[in-house]
């Protein structure tokens, strides 16, 4: 049992996906909570190891090629840190729910079941839950060959893979030659959904037992492509809200749940897409004693920040691109770096080395950044490890 800090007992915590900003976030939340914070990750140098504020980071196997290496080395540093709970942050939340299923762990994960999170990881399957907790949906449809994607009319819809992230893939609207290239199998599915015309809204949840504690709703300034916002803007939004109550209550989901969603001109939302993980809605909190509370026991807490968002470094190199620079201008000006924290300074060197791992990870697979970044985490409804 830890000690009492402004009424909440200290714990000590491990939180994995150290690569990703929402990881560095999380690890200063709890450490203003006091709680002891140690980091983990498959890479070298990822992002959160470089704050101050923690008690350590610990390199493990890849959870996707080394699941029972990395299952074993997990096992073995809860047990000699005392780690009273651990946090996922990223798609690695999959992985650990899998070595938790198979696995005595001596410590609670803060995730669902593996069966639900691979539910709403697919894309098509989260629509079909949705549809069974009574929510309204886009007309959604499962493509497993070239033939079934050459009898959609492409032009009202979006295509893209079940198994996907980034929105690397994703075809809006696309004419008969670009839709070409989409080969789908029964083991690598895509969908085709209704296009929908609206804003899109993302919205961050941390929910204890079918209870929505924390919501984060934001809308995305500046994107990298069609993907992960680069700046962001919080919002409220009742419509919102009443969806993420009513999902998490549906599916009755403890631990951290994101979404993205589609809010027509009548003022109704519709799902697009599900991640069952933390995403940028994390960083409108800056509490540490409130979100502390809401993640051990439970209690409701409300973001507290109301200045638009950002990662500043990501917004100056997408800015630096050709036809980008009024649009890096104005992000610049009204825009708070999650980078900056009182007493944790987290330095260009220490946001470039692990930009330069990822990019020796993309130069040696032959692939994007993008996809460097969560190769040895991502879940493609394979099971089993690859090599």
């Amino acid at each position: 049992m830890g000690a009492v800090v402004g009424g909440l007992i200290s714990r000590t915590v491990l939180i994995t996906g150290a690569r990703a900003p929402v990881a560095l976030h999380m690890a200063r939340l709890l450490h203003g909570a006091g709680w002891a914070v140690h980091l983990a990750d498959s890479l070298g140098t990822p992002l959160a190891a470089g704050t101050r504020l923690k008690a350590g980071y610990h390199r493990l196997p890849s959870l996707r090629f080394d699941p029972d290496g990395a299952a074993k080395a997990l096992a073995a540093l809860i047990r000699r840190l005392g780690v009273d709970l651990v946090i996922p942050t990223c798609e690695e939340v999959l992985h650990l729910a899998r070595i938790w299923r198979d696995h005595a762990m001596p410590a609670p994960l803060f995730a669902p079941p593996l069966a639900l999170l691979e539910e709403v990881h697919d894309k098509y399957r989260f629509i079909g839950l949705c549809q069974r907790l009574g929510l309204k949906v886009p007309p959604t449809r499962l493509l497993r060959s070239p033939s079934e994607v050459q009898a959609e009319e492409p032009g009202a819809l979006v295509f893209k893979p079940v198994w996907s992230r980034f929105a690397t893939q994703t075809l809006i609207r696309p004419d008969r030659r670009r839709l070409q290239a989409v080969r789908p199998t029964p083991k690598a599915p895509w969908i085709a959904q209704d296009y929908i015309a609206g804003d899109e809204i993302c919205v961050y949840a941390v929910a204890h037992e079918g209870r929505a504690v924390a919501i984060s709703a934001y809308r995305g300034l500046e994107r990298a492509g069609l993907g992960a916002s680069i700046a962001f803007a919080p919002m409220q939004d009742a419509a919102v809200e009443q969806f993420v109550q009513d999902f998490v209550a549906g599916t009755q989901w403890t631990g951290q749940v994101s979404f993205d969603l589609i809010r027509r001109a009548d003022g109704s939302v519709l799902p697009i897409e599900c991640n069952p993980r933390a995403t940028s809605g994390l960083h409108f909190f800056r509490d540490p004693m409130g979100f502390a509370s809401a993640l051990l026991e439970g209690g409701p807490v409300a973001p507290d920040v109301t200045r638009p968002q950002g990662v500043r470094l990501a917004l100056w190199l997408y800015g630096l691109r050709p036809g980008k620079l009024g649009c890096l201008r104005q992000a610049l000006r009204g825009v708070q770096d999650v980078m900056d924290w009182p007493g944790d300074r987290i330095g260009l060197w220490g946001q470039l080395r692990p930009v330069a791992e990822i990019a020796g990870i993309a130069l040696r697979n032959r692939i994007g950044l993008q996809a460097a970044s969560t190769r040895d985490i991502e879940w493609n409804g394979d099971q089993s490890s690859i090599s």
